[in-house]
């Protein structure tokens, strides 16, 4: 047998052996996480983590404000025995199971609510008027100290570390790049964040590589001119008739502007200027966001929307300011969700659910701050049905009419804690076989 042919048997032989250890790692996979679903619907356990949440839900804190969520947090991973450092990000937490040593996967939830009246009437509404979970962050809290329950439970198993980030300040305050300017996720190799979502049915897991949600940026206008009586408008400097311009000139960025097979938003969500009916003001501010699905769009964007806003003033012999709050930092960049990670989750949502209730994610302009994870760490970002029409719990994100099916959450809590173990098990991957 001539050595060419020994080397083909060779190489036949070891895809041979990959294959079987493949399918082996697939069967086990399964086992695994029928293994943490069945634990996480235990009564007693699903008991608290709904416990957990509602106790969140009832006492909302915005933004760097989330002082009593994470002495809750903290408190859990206490009696958990799991060590954590705090205050990262003023509010944050970032705990560590496992041995301590690479690889280091990341488990992140947001723990921030908004500043929005809860409309839904239910024994744990929130107890704070003008302030709301109603994007989720406290299922998302819940779900990962379920998670860190199931994890600390078989630390034994965890060949590598698991990093819990309990990350505050999503909406709006760039919490993620304050969390990882302080450094404390540099050793991480790959960070994933599960995220409820009221259009998939509840226990269903949605995602897809690539970009899935838009980099976005906000903006304040501020234009001021001369007031005057409604009377003799000749002696003012209008700036409601400048602002009004501008607006409609900003839409034509995307009308007119914009490749119509390239996404890209300009919205406007306020306008503010003078009390009076007769009495033309000295200035107005309005407001509002910009997004894009490339770094390209944003920055463009921005320009225009910067230049639009001061000439149209001008032209009204106002003078335009614009704020894009920069040092929050804005704009926040697109979600790109690694293939590789988001390949893997998705076996691991087979695995644990079935391929029926595995859903693709579509993209939407929406956003999300868990983006500057993704510039710098392997990153995907997937989402939990909710939705249960018989509940209402089919809201949309932001409304004061959201309301979650908590049945969820034993999904969520076990879909974390095998993307975890079934990372570090893998890191390195395998031969895939048909």
């Amino acid at each position: 047998m001539t050595l060419t042919r020994w080397m083909q048997l060779l190489v036949l032989l070891v895809m041979l052996t990959h294959c079987r250890w493949a399918k082996s790692v697939n069967s086990d996979l399964e086992s695994l996480s029928q293994e943490l679903l069945e634990s996480a619907r235990r009564p007693e356990f699903f008991r608290w983590m709904k416990r957990v949440r509602r106790t969140i839900h009832q006492n909302p804190e915005v933004g760097f404000e989330e002082h009593e969520t994470s002495r809750l947090i903290r408190s859990e991973l206490d009696l958990l025995g799991i060590e954590y450092v705090w205050p990262v990000a003023i509010t944050g937490i970032v705990a560590s199971i496992g041995s301590g040593s690479k690889p280091i996967f990341a488990l992140r939830a947001d723990m921030d609510a908004l500043a929005l009246q809860e409309q839904v009437e239910w024994e744990f509404k929130s107890k704070v008027d003008g302030k709301m979970h109603a994007c989720g962050h406290d299922t998302h809290v819940a779900m990962l100290l379920g998670a860190a329950k199931l994890l600390s439970a078989r630390e034994h198993q965890l060949k590598g570390t698991v990093k819990l980030v309990f990350q505050p300040g999503e909406e709006g305050y760039a919490g993620a790049y304050h969390m990882l300017k302080e450094g404390v996720l540099d050793d991480v190799d790959a960070i994933i964040s599960l995220h409820v979502l009221p259009t998939i049915p509840t226990g269903s897991i949605g995602s897809q590589a690539g970009p899935v949600l838009a980099g976005t940026g906000t903006f304040t206008a501020t234009i001021k001119g001369v007031g005057a009586h409604g009377a003799q408008p000749h002696l003012s400097r209008d700036p409601i008739l400048a602002a009004s311009s501008a607006i409609l000139a900003l839409q034509q960025i995307i009308s007119r502007e914009t490749d119509p097979l390239q996404a890209g938003v300009v919205s406007i969500g306020y306008l503010k200027g003078g009390q009076a009916r007769n009495v033309i003001p000295e200035s107005v501010e309005f407001g509002g966001t910009y997004r894009s699905l490339s770094p390209a769009g944003l920055i463009y964007l921005k320009n225009r929307i910067d230049e639009i806003i001061k000439m149209q003033a001008a032209v009204h012999q106002c003078k335009g300011e614009v704020d894009f709050m920069e040092d929050t930092p804005m704009p926040w960049p697109v979600m790109v969700n690694d293939e590789a990670l988001h390949e893997h989750g998705k076996q691991v949502a087979e695995a644990l659910i079935g391929k029926s209730k595995v859903e693709v994610f579509h993209l939407t302009m929406g956003s999300e701050d868990f983006s500057f994870y993704s510039q710098k760490i392997p990153a995907a970002i997937f989402v939990l049905g909710i939705k249960n029409e018989t509940l209402k719990s089919d809201k949309p994100l932001h409304s004061p009419y959201f309301f979650v099916d908590e049945e969820a959450f034993p999904v969520g809590a076990a879909f974390h804690a095998a993307i975890a173990i079934s990372y570090l098990e893998k890191h390195g991957g395998l031969v895939e076989c048909v």
